[in-house]
């Protein structure tokens, strides 16, 4: 019963913040970007760390410049997840464009499903909406790793298959496909591909952003198992509340790529569309704990 009050009191607070109109919301958000910066700190030792050793062609003001930009993002970006509570499809529409749309159908349909590849980067979350351009009986699939914290767990996995799409544990990845081709089902398997693999995860190692940068292949192998294209998500933020996504073919052919081609190909795109607007990737994660030494990659 207290989980199902909590619960509750969360998702009525979180549903009345949706509710109000974006400039409203945007409002809210600057005041919150200027808590967070400046009042409560958040992360901002890691923040700079990260875009220092990043950008080391960059000097003090101009990091300064990408830091404070990343925090009205960041703002921008939780107020916007919990405007997903109530905008409605057309909405979304307005405010994600998808270009390049033919190459994403076309693989649906000739090989029964794909592999989207997706950084942290602009509004992701709002590529929930792909669905609208999907055909009715293909079926969008975000793979991801449950919130520690149970209640927004619940509340993300509620607005994320708002649109049709389905939440799908990692752990459970390869039985729920396995099981939806079985039956027929031709898919879209987003993967947000760019986050700090745990140790038993840690699988391709390359140079990101001028560091020694470990890269989950899970994206790859499920290629490879399925024979799925691989095709990257190019986010783009146009201006404040408005993204773009391109959908850029990484290979229709994923069993003839070498081994940690596909992965090695995600990691230099994601690092062109970081370089084209630093401030929009997630700065805010502890990217690069992990040392080659300490994995078995």
């Amino acid at each position: 019963m207290k989980d199902k009050i909590i619960y509750g009191l969360i998702y009525s607070f979180f549903w009345l913040v949706a509710s109000l109109p974006f400039r409203v919301l945007y409002l809210i958000s600057d005041l919150l970007a200027l808590l967070l910066y400046y009042v409560v700190g958040y992360r901002r030792k890691v923040v700079r760390t990260n875009l220092v050793n990043s950008f080391p062609e960059k000097d003090l003001s101009e990091i300064i410049t990408i830091e404070k930009k990343f925090y009205r993002y960041i703002s921008d970006y939780f107020l916007e997840e919990i405007k997903t509570m109530r905008i409605s499809h057309e909405q979304l529409l307005k405010r994600m464009e998808y270009h390049n749309q033919k190459v994403f159908l076309d693989s649906i349909e000739k090989y029964g499903g794909v592999i989207l590849l997706i950084p942290h980067y602009a509004n992701f979350e709002w590529i929930i909406g792909m669905g609208a351009i999907m055909k009715d009986e293909d079926l969008p699939i975000q793979i991801y790793k449950p919130l520690s914290n149970k209640y927004f767990d619940k509340l993300f996995r509620h607005i994320r298959s708002r649109f049709g799409g389905v939440n799908v544990p990692k752990h459970s990845t390869v039985r729920e496909i396995v099981r939806l081709r079985r039956d027929g089902i031709k898919m879209a398997i987003g993967l947000i591909a760019d986050q700090n693999p745990n140790s038993s995860e840690a699988r391709h190692w390359t140079t990101f952003l001028n560091q020694d940068t470990v890269f989950m292949d899970g994206g790859e192998r499920i290629a490879k198992m399925l024979n799925f294209p691989v095709i990257y998500c190019d986010l783009e933020r146009i201006k404040r509340g408005y993204c773009k996504m391109t959908f850029q073919l990484v290979t229709d052919d994923p069993k003839n790529t070498a081994e940690g081609e596909i992965t090695e190909s995600f990691a230099r795109r994601i690092e062109k569309t970081i370089y084209r607007d630093p401030a929009f990737w997630f700065w805010s994660h502890k990217r690069w704990k992990h040392k080659r030494e300490q994995t078995n990659g």
